[in-house]
């Protein structure tokens, strides 16, 4: 049966997610559940089917909104019905959403060679970064550790301990695939071999290091140049620092490698705020410099700009510093700084400032009172109490 589970719990995103959120989410899960990366664990298959359900309905518009308004039961009973995945081979849920990773890239499978050959390819693999906003202002480098399955160097990829060689598997002939009859036998459906995996020969001597499975997690490490003008959630693709095909595509390791993708976040900086390639700043005045106008120092990524404010500033007012922005990341055109003032009222006074105020205050229309009503007199007094 379909799960009950919430789609977006599943997916780990929120409800306001965009498409490319979700598509995120789906293939970091798709990638970590990934049956050829968990064999025999069931748990993982099922979390991995788990994703591509929740995936299906939050990747289609319409299904995304029926869900929305009336969950599971809009999907099962408004004419959105949802596949079944729990009785899907993985194999077919790869093929319905191989889009998502560039006909074939995400989860493995082929990829065009010299002369328009197909070659094996192997997995990608996601990882993240973190930067200052400073770095997106000048590009920085930075080094990323990750780790990724490799060809075992002990079996060469075999699987079998070094003096030995994998049996022909006696299932499937050494095909990698068997026929299964379809509905009333009016069909036939060529699936991977559940006995040797689709790799068409069997291990009897499992190889120490791998323990007969060909590949090994390694880690690894490598610089990463990261633009100026970047944004936080994009994407960096290195290519062919994935993984190598999957045993039963590739043995030894031929094909083409998967790629890296590197998704940067951020960091949140004390001062500015990012509106795209514009930087905003609630910049503090007196209400001195409000009132009578001054020269202030506007502090910027590179330094600072003197800006002269006007007499009778408000505030709330917007000032904008040309070209103390960010970069945009095409055409490297910079933003601009947005400063947005913050009149400062000062909580103690000095009796000379205190005495200045009130003469001020004598000449306005109004009255101030040397004390005023606690926070709560006010609320009783607004509510006659």
């Amino acid at each position: 049966m379909p799960t009950t589970r919430d789609y977006y719990e599943i997916l780990g995103v929120e409800k306001s997610a965009d498409a490319d959120e979700i598509k995120r989410a789906y293939r970091r899960l798709a990638m970590k559940h990934h049956p050829d990366r968990n064999p025999g664990d069931a748990e993982a298959e099922a979390a991995f089917k788990e994703a591509a359900e929740a995936y299906e309905v939050l990747s289609d518009p319409q299904k995304k909104q029926v869900y929305d308004q009336y969950g599971h039961d809009g999907l099962r009973g408004r004419g959105a019905a949802t596949h079944d995945f729990s009785r899907m081979n993985v194999d077919d849920i790869f093929s319905m959403f191989n889009d998502i990773f560039g006909g074939g890239g995400g989860f493995g499978g082929t990829a065009r060679g010299r002369g328009g050959r197909r070659v094996a390819r192997g997995y990608d693999l996601e990882t993240e970064i973190q930067i200052d906003l400073k770095d997106c202002l000048t590009g920085t480098e930075t080094d990323v550790e990750f780790t990724r399955l490799d060809v075992c160097d002990t079996c060469t990829g075999s699987g079998a301990k070094p003096g030995s060689t994998p049996e022909m598997c006696g299932t499937c002939g050494g095909q990698g695939k068997v026929q299964q009859a379809g509905l009333g036998g009016m069909f036939r459906m060529v699936t991977a071999c559940p006995n040797c995996r689709g790799r068409g020969t069997i291990v009897k001597d499992k190889c120490d290091s791998c323990h007969g499975k060909g590949r090994v997690s390694k880690k690894r490490s490598l610089g990463v140049k990261v633009p100026a003008g970047i944004s936080d959630g994009q994407v960096i693709r290195v290519q062919a620092e994935g993984e190598p095909p999957a045993p039963e595509q590739s043995p030894g390791g031929e094909g083409v490698r998967g790629d890296l993708h590197v998704v940067v976040r951020v960091k949140d900086h004390e001062l500015y705020e990012r509106e795209g390639d514009h930087l905003l700043l609630e910049m503090p005045i007196g209400f001195s410099q409000a009132a009578l106008g001054a020269k202030i120092e506007v502090p910027t990524l590179e330094g600072s700009h003197e800006l002269s404010i006007p007499s009778g500033t408000q505030p709330g007012a917007i000032f904008r510093v040309s070209g103390e922005g960010l970069p945009n990341l095409r055409s490297g055109r910079r933003g601009d700084l947005v400063m947005i003032t913050k009149i400062e009222i000062p909580k103690k006074l000095t009796k000379q400032q205190e005495k200045l105020l009130r003469e001020f205050a004598e000449t306005e229309d109004k009255s101030v009172l040397p004390e005023s009503h606690g926070f709560l007199n006010r609320v009783r007094d607004f509510l006659g109490g």
